[in-house]
C-alpha cells in the first residue's frame, strides 16, 4: 500500500473529484519529463470514451476484475449494466474516489496480490494501459498463469497497451536504445509520478507491440482472439482468451 506522501496519483484524482485541477508530472529514469495538465480522462463517462474502448468493453462478461481501476470510470459503466465488478488499485486515495463515486467493490491491492482467494472471474479488465502493470515479461508470464487459475474456462482478458515502436521522437528512440543496452525490452519504462508535494516510488511499466504480446502470452494458457486498433494512435486493445 502506498503511504500518503507517495500517493501522488491518488491526490491528483481526489483533487480533481473535489474540483481542484493540477498538473501531473511523469519523470522517466533517463531524466525525461512529461507534464499532463488535464486529468479529465480518468473521469470520462461512456459517451466520451474512444471508439476502440467502446468496442472492447462489449467483450466483458460474467464477474469482472478491473485491474488498476483508477477513478473507476469502467467500473461505473459496468455496474450500471448490472455486472458484478471488483476493482483494485495500489492507490488508497484512488480507491477512496471510487467509493465516493458510488463504486460498490474497490480494494487497495497490487496486481501481484491477486489470487483465487478473491473468487473466480470471467473477465479481467486492463484498460488505461494497465497491461503495463505487468512491469516486465517474466512477471507478466507469472501473473498470467495466476490469472488462468482464478478465472473460468470461458474467461477473457481485455488489455489496452500501445506499440512503443510507433513513437518516432528522438527521445523515444533514444530510450528504446537505452533499454536494449540494459538488457530490457524496448518498451519497458521506469518512471515515477509527481503531483504537488507527493511523489510515487519508481515503478516499472511494460508497453509492447502485438508480436511481443503474443510472445509473452505463449506458454501461459492464454491466446489472442483479436486486436481492436485505435483510429489515430499506436494504442490498441487485445481480446485475450484461454487456449482450448
Amino acid at each position: 500500500m502506498l503511504k500518503d506522501h507517495q500517493d501522488a496519483y491518488g491526490h491528483e484524482l481526489l483533487d480533481y473529484f473535489n474540483g481542484m485541477h493540477g498538473s501531473e508530472i511523469v519523470e522517466r529514469d533517463d531524466g525525461y519529463i512529461d507534464v499532463t495538465v488535464d486529468n479529465k480522462f480518468y473521469f470520462t463517462s461512456y459517451r466520451d470514451w474512444t471508439p476502440h474502448e467502446k468496442k472492447a468493453i462489449l467483450y466483458a462478461r460474467g464477474r469482472v476484475l478491473d485491474v488498476g481501476c483508477g477513478a473507476g470510470r469502467c467500473m461505473l459503466y459496468l455496474q450500471k449494466k448490472g455486472f458484478d465488478v471488483m476493482g483494485i488499485d495500489i492507490s488508497p486515495l484512488a480507491v477512496k474516489v471510487c467509493k465516493k463515486r458510488g463504486i460498490k467493490n474497490a480494494k487497495v491491492l497490487s496486481i501481484t496480490q491477486v489470487s483465487s482467494k478473491m473468487g473466480f472471474f470471467e473477465t479481467i479488465l486492463m484498460f488505461g494501459g494497465s497491461f503495463g502493470l505487468f512491469g516486465n515479461p517474466e512477471r507478466a508470464k507469472r501473473l498470467l498463469k495466476r490469472f488462468h487459475k482464478m478465472t473460468s474456462e470461458r474467461a477473457r482478458i481485455i488489455a489496452l497497451t500501445c506499440d512503443p515502436y510507433q513513437a518516432v521522437s528522438r527521445e523515444s528512440k533514444q530510450y528504446r536504445k537505452f533499454n536494449r543496452v540494459r538488457g530490457r525490452m524496448p518498451g519497458q519504462f521506469r518512471f515515477r509520478i509527481r503531483y504537488k508535494k507527493y511523489v510515487t516510488p519508481w515503478s516499472n511499466w511494460l508497453v509492447v507491440s502485438k508480436e511481443e504480446m503474443a510472445g509473452i502470452l505463449r506458454g501461459t494458457g492464454w491466446g489472442i482472439k483479436k486486436f481492436i486498433d485505435s483510429a489515430k494512435s499506436s494504442v490498441y486493445i487485445a481480446i485475450i482468451e484461454k487456449e482450448k
